[in-house]
């Protein structure tokens, strides 16, 4: 049968069946394919972003964007053409590394060198890169970490040799912790790997290196753009010095901390949602001070001995226990003298939550589509009206149906639906360095309370895939 063809391929159920209808229905919305696929928007653009990275599925520039597919047969064909040449790069990798045509290496001569006669290298093309990873691997004693970033992986699985040697190292007992930053289309490579090998994601990991013991670092200088390419033009530092080894270890503790469980991170992809521990800020200063000034309590220490006064010592008992008493009366401006910003609080869980619509969005790839999504969200979800405009500069306009409030001790829910707007812009937007997102204030109006500037540097306008 065709479709367990398309399934033995790596396609999942649903991009077959969105192959097959496509196939012989061009041209569709995405709104009828997922009503033939008997499931959500959101999840037929998932499939359809998908094909279309395979080139498999095409879009036309209408609005709203029609959608066709190759049929059966040629979407198989297509499929079989990429796997060819998949092979054909893993079978020249092979061949280069048997031929051993360049070595950067000479064999270690530690032996006969002090412990800190520091040595440095710089390895060009991925294939001696990882060569050297090899040998980092079948040499570790205790500790081996990889720092894989959004594709790194994908190149350790396709050199054969370093990841049977990372699992070996493994297998004999050596601890290998790994730190990468996921990717749906990555996900499945991590099988790969010796089950005691630990797996983190952290959403904030760019770079690529790995690091042995306390004695052996690489450090990439430069990543080929194609994450599927043969990396000619990848280059690393090596540096072998007991003293930058522990340093740079000290850094990615503090990396590995703050990452994230392989399984918790992976449910972003499984159950389309972000479930890692969300870290809040209650406030900032002394909260020793802020508690002091409260309960009306002087923290300072006399040098000398006091007499013992019994009076005093009770008055200031009471006056202590009426002070705690009142804190307790459940008001919000209570919160705030002991430091506990809600707000704060509150903006924090705002962004979380416009992230996780941004990311469940991930397959829009038109900026206009997602802006239109998140204000058909927003409206449902009775937060308010959200309207974009290109006058005076590309911008969002906020409209609140629950407002801040000047009561101080009003739970201020403003924050979290404003912080909503803001996780999700930053999301979508962000992640390019040249832009730049602005809050300013609007009119003051109910439906006009501020708005999102998104410009690039220099104020330069952005332009919006539409």
């Amino acid at each position: 049968m065709w479709d367990e063809l398309l399934i033995d391929s790596g396609l999942n159920e649903r991009e077959v069946r969105s192959i097959m209808i496509l196939g012989s229905n061009p041209k569709m919305k995405a709104s009828e394919l997922a009503k033939e696929l008997n499931t959500t928007r959101l999840d037929a653009y998932n499939s359809l972003s998908r094909l279309q990275e395979m080139g498999i599925v095409t879009v036309t520039a209408d609005r709203p964007m029609l959608f066709s597919s190759l049929n059966v047969h040629q979407a198989i064909e297509h499929i079989i053409d990429m796997r060819k040449q998949q092979l054909s790069r893993i079978t020249e990798g092979y061949e280069d590394l048997s031929k051993n045509v360049k070595t950067d290496e000479k064999k270690s001569s530690s032996d006969n060198r002090g412990i800190d006669d520091a040595r440095f290298a710089v390895l060009k093309e991925r294939t001696h890169i990882y060569s050297r990873l090899k040998k980092m691997a079948e040499d570790s004693e205790e500790r081996l970490i990889l720092l894989l970033g959004q594709y790194g992986i994908l190149h350790l699985c396709r050199n054969p040799t370093a990841l049977e040697a990372v699992n070996t190292a493994a297998l004999r007992g050596v601890v290998i912790q790994i730190i990468t930053h996921l990717d749906s289309r990555t996900i499945r490579f991590f099988e790969q790997l010796h089950e005691s090998i630990e797996v983190r994601h952290s959403d904030e990991l760019e770079s690529l290196g790995f690091a042995r013991d306390n004695s052996e670092v690489i450090q990439y200088l430069n990543i080929e753009d194609n994450p599927v390419g043969r990396g000619k033009d990848d280059a690393a530092l090596i540096i072998e010095s007991r003293a930058f080894a522990e340093s740079h270890l000290n850094l990615i503790e503090t990396i590995w901390e703050n990452a994230v469980q392989f399984d918790t991170a992976v449910a972003r992809y499984t159950d389309n949602q972000i479930n890692d521990p969300l870290r809040l800020t209650i406030g900032e200063g002394s909260f020793l001070k802020n508690i002091s000034s409260a309960l009306g309590v002087d923290m300072g220490i006399p040098d000398g001995d006091t007499p013992f006064d019994p009076e005093a010592f009770f008055a200031a008992g009471t006056e202590v226990n009426a002070a705690r008493k009142q804190l307790t009366e459940g008001k919000l401006s209570n919160l705030e003298v002991l430091g506990i910003d809600m707000g704060l609080m509150l903006r924090q869980i705002g962004n979380r939550v416009g992230q996780e619509i941004a990311f469940s969005m991930r397959g829009i790839e038109h900026d206009i589509e997602f802006l239109d999504e998140m204000m058909d969200w927003w409206e449902y979800a009775g937060l308010g009206k959200l309207e974009y405009d290109v006058d005076p500069t590309f911008h969002v306009r906020v409209g609140l149906f629950h407002p801040p409030l000047d009561d101080p001790d009003a739970l201020p829910m403003w924050e979290m639906d404003d912080g909503i707007i803001e996780g999700a812009l930053s999301n979508r937007f962000a992640k390019d360095s040249q832009i730049v997102i602005q809050r300013i204030e609007g009119s003051g109006d109910k439906n006009d309370l501020w708005h999102y500037i998104i410009h690039r540097h220099m104020d330069d306008p952005v332009e919006l895939s539409d």
